[in-house]
């Protein structure tokens, strides 16, 4: 295995902004960068579910990748999701990502004619991972988009000798039992990081530091807040803040999901990140209005001064 240090706070997962023309807008990077630096984040991770990156060409993703990679540093981390049907897409797209310095790459499952067994799996990973052997990669374990409910533990016991740059996985899955056991898997080897939202707590009695999840986005505030409270020992408060999110993510998926009502709610907090790409639907206005009043009457949201209540 490569030399990697795990990640340690959160990452904001991107939305990609599009005109209206369904073009894409990268003009707006160097201000969204600058407002989750502001925030706190420890870093971007781009085109993955949150920035339709499958819904995009390889010439998108590039050109999206390239104005992101100049907002990275030492203290503000690009991993780039370069997952794709094609693997040869996914071939280019990491090399594409190497050259630009991302500090990791990232990589979902295919989602047509998927892999029916790990080592498919991991034979679709490594074709990809050797020709980028330095740098470090995670599997992206997001069931509910990939089709691919495979157990993690056991992609474990198999990717160490067949991928050497393999660093963790971003686990996007309600299983703790499996997530547990990558965590401590080889005395803690490997990277694993949080991808659920509504479930971070969760995570943080198993063991997790580091997460990935769309709200990160509006409200990291709430997120640290509540790893705070847990490490300081305030249960009660960390439950409290974790019961929100859960309102929160309730609404949310009433309302089209993380993607489009998460385009929504990142315009009224003032970074307009356009329509969401077919198929997805973009909001109508009505939903829109629909969806403040609720956040609103649940004491999430307050519209006087356009932000979220933490």
């Amino acid at each position: 295995m490569i030399h990697y240090t795990k990640i340690e706070g959160l990452i904001a997962p991107t939305f990609t902004s599009f005109n209206e023309d369904g073009e894409i807008n990268t003009g707006i990077i160097s201000v969204y960068a600058e407002k989750l630096r502001k925030k706190g984040l420890k870093g971007a991770f781009i085109l993955g579910s949150s920035g339709e990156g499958m819904l995009m060409s390889v010439r998108e993703r590039k050109a999206v990748a390239e104005v992101w990679a100049k907002e990275r540093s030492d203290e503000f981390k690009l991993i780039v999701h370069v997952g794709a049907n094609a693997y040869k897409d996914a071939q280019e797209l990491a090399l594409h990502a190497v050259e630009l310095g991302a500090d990791a790459l990232s990589i979902m499952g295919p989602t047509f004619l998927q892999p029916k067994t790990i080592k498919e799996l991991i034979a679709y990973i490594k074709i990809i991972a050797d020709v980028v052997p330095n740098a470090p990669l995670y599997y992206y374990h997001i069931p509910v988009r990939t089709g691919l409910n495979f157990n993690m533990i056991d992609l474990l016991h198999e990717v160490g000798d067949e991928i050497p740059n393999f660093v963790g996985i971003k686990y996007t899955n309600s299983n703790f039992k499996d997530m547990q056991q990558c965590i401590l898997f080889d005395n803690e080897k490997y990277d694993i990081l949080h991808g659920s939202d509504e479930t971070l707590l969760c995570g943080l009695s198993l063991g997790i530091k580091g997460g990935i999840g769309t709200t990160y986005n509006l409200i990291p505030e709430l997120y640290y807040g509540m790893i705070e409270a847990f490490d300081t020992n305030n249960i009660e408060k960390s439950r409290q803040l974790q019961a929100y999110v859960v309102e929160l993510m309730n609404i949310i998926s009433k309302y089209g999901g993380g993607i489009v009502a998460g385009k929504h709610l990142m315009k009224i907090a003032n970074m307009d990140c356009g329509p969401c790409r077919l198929p997805l639907n973009t909001i109508h206005s009505e939903e829109a209005k629909a969806m403040e009043n609720e956040l609103k009457a649940k004491g999430l949201y307050d519209p006087i001064k356009n932000s979220f209540v933490v």
